[in-house]
């Protein structure tokens, strides 16, 4: 089974193998031999940057599929052997062979959002480039902008979510903060309703011990009431009652 990071190059590798196969033979047969005049020769200079083109994407395909399979040490040479001869000459076919190379899965120097730029600065001049070399352009430059497309909108929903999931914590926290306000209100609120019938509970706690230790009270006696009288004591004799004026002498 073919890897995964293999697969995109592999698709796109097919239909332009195709494309050059068709342009070398549109080359070798670019006008019709009608018998029995002699065929017209080949070897225009339009039909050699053809075949040039052809070859050159030829080589290109083949090192990009090097590219997914090397070791990290060949992956790092394709590609700055690539860059080094865009550097020196940044347009036409190194423009595209780098972009391609940096187009393709699967190695670490990927780059897709430079190879789109790459890809479209050579869409906008097409004059520069043989029929080859626009259709690779075109073909890699419509994949290239639908992973980025996708790309973005992922990152947009994922920071949605993320912008969501921190509106939801705030909200948590927020509640949660206004619960542990509601709850120390709570507390004291009972602390202070404790407070008053622990002194509630002093004061009559002080009353009774109060009237149980007054002077010459009983203990257990009723506070207020009257001293009893003390032993050996006679009661006073009642005050005689007045004499009665109407009484004959």
């Amino acid at each position: 089974m073919q890897p995964p990071r293999q697969a995109r190059a592999g698709r796109l590798a097919l239909p332009l193998a195709l494309a050059v196969a068709a342009v070398i033979a549109g080359g070798c047969q670019s006008a019709p031999q009608p018998a029995p005049a002699p065929p017209p020769p080949s070897d225009t200079p339009s039909n050699d940057r053809d075949l040039a083109a052809a070859m050159v994407m030829a080589d290109t395909f083949q090192n990009m599929q090097r590219l997914t399979q090397a070791a990290p040490a060949e992956q790092a040479e394709i590609v700055s052997a690539a860059r080094n001869a865009y550097q020196r000459s940044p347009r036409g076919e190194t423009q595209l062979r780098y972009a391609l190379l940096l187009a393709t899965p699967g190695h670490p120097a990927r780059d897709a959002a430079m190879a789109q730029k790459l890809l479209r600065e050579l869409a906008a001049q097409p004059e520069a480039l043989v029929p080859i070399e626009r259709a690779v352009v075109m073909v890699e430059l419509a994949q290239l902008d639908h992973e980025l497309d996708l790309a973005a909108v992922n990152q947009q929903l994922q920071a949605a979510a993320l912008r969501t999931d921190q509106q939801r914590s705030a909200a948590d926290q927020r509640r949660l903060e206004v619960a542990e306000d509601e709850n120390a209100r709570l507390r004291k609120q009972v602390e202070a309703d404790q407070a008053k019938l622990d002194a509630i509970a002093t004061i009559e706690k002080n009353l009774t011990e109060r009237r149980t230790t007054e002077p010459g009270a009983p203990a257990g006696s009723p506070a207020g009431a009257a001293p009893a009288a003390a032993p050996g004591s006679t009661a006073a004799p009642a005050p005689a009652e007045p004499a009665n004026e109407g009484n004959p002498k």
